[in-house]
């Protein structure tokens, strides 16, 4: 009996104690993470503006009726999209061409590979304001292209080149992240596959196009969630470089709902885009599972 129960009291320790070590942890997230969403999945469904003294008024889906005739949130939410569409298959492709050229066993390529990945590292608040220098009315952008554009181009000020703008800041600041993924992931591809390819004939461009990318699906299909996700949620470009002008033509929904909750204090509203928002990133957090347990399965 006594060794019945010595048994059971070891099982018991086993199985607990690797959730003693998580409790710190889970605690925070409770805290920090877990507790606010749920407040906020509240607070979208009442009325909470303005006087924040005042004890929520429970109002239903009024916000979110609201939310379906707001112009500028549609209009928020088809500039994300829009950065969805442009940023992210440029994210996907350019990186891996990037990983491709400093793969090589070249003498100092570990520099290249430390410049390009420089910009990651840099704070977006000091290279958003480093290009807004570059793209002002007397930047260096204008200046070179003095002698084709006398009059220079709007590219902060114009509602047709403002988002495109702010998403080339983008781009350059992921190349490096997404191009060390795809390093690691080159650098486990065995050479002799390589080579065998070259007796076949595949060679060059070719051999990458025949032999890294079928291997390279995986991490191209990480790359593209991982992107994704990311530019839905863009923020400090914006916030730094436009200010969502002009007109809201660079307003992307995330900044569109930092206005409401600290600009304009209304609380309930922006919870109801951020319940939203968090949807939409769901969506795209559960294409990514499942793209990992097909690639698993597969």
């Amino acid at each position: 009996m006594n060794k019945f129960k010595s048994k059971n009291k070891i099982f018991f320790h086993q199985q607990l104690t690797p959730y003693l070590f998580l409790l710190p942890a889970l605690l925070i997230l409770g805290l920090t993470v877990f507790w606010p969403a749920l407040q906020a999945f509240y607070l979208s469904f009442t009325r909470y503006e303005y006087d924040l003294t005042q004890t929520p008024q429970w109002v239903g889906f009024a916000n979110f009726r609201r939310l379906w005739n707001d112009a500028v949130f549609w209009q928020t939410l088809g500039n994300t999209l829009l950065y969805l569409v442009v940023v992210v298959p440029i994210l996907v492709v350019a990186p891996l061409v990037l990983a491709i050229l400093v793969n090589r066993k070249l003498r100092g390529i570990h520099w290249f590979r430390a410049a390009y990945y420089t910009p990651v590292v840099i704070s977006m608040v000091v290279a958003g304001i480093a290009w807004r220098w570059l793209y002002a009315e007397n930047g260096l952008l204008n200046q070179l292209l003095r002698g084709i554009f006398p009059e220079g181009i709007p590219w902060l000020t114009s509602p047709r080149f403002a988002l495109f703008s702010v998403m080339a800041v983008t781009i350059w600041k992921g190349l490096g992240y997404y191009m060390v993924i795809y390093l690691a992931g080159l650098q486990s591809i065995p050479d002799d596959i390589y080579e065998a390819a070259a007796i076949d004939g595949s060679d060059g461009v070719c051999k990458h196009w025949d032999i890294t990318v079928p291997l390279m699906k995986p991490y191209l299909a990480l790359v593209a969630v991982i992107s994704a996700i990311s530019a839905t949620k863009v923020f400090e470009e914006v916030y730094i470089m436009t200010q969502g002008g002009p007109r809201n033509s660079s307003k992307t929904i995330v900044y569109y709902l930092y206005e409401q909750a600290f600009n304009n204090l209304e609380i309930s509203y922006a919870c109801t885009i951020g319940l939203v928002l968090f949807l939409i990133i769901l969506g795209l957090s559960v294409l990514r599972l499942s793209v990992i347990f097909k690639d698993a399965n597969s």
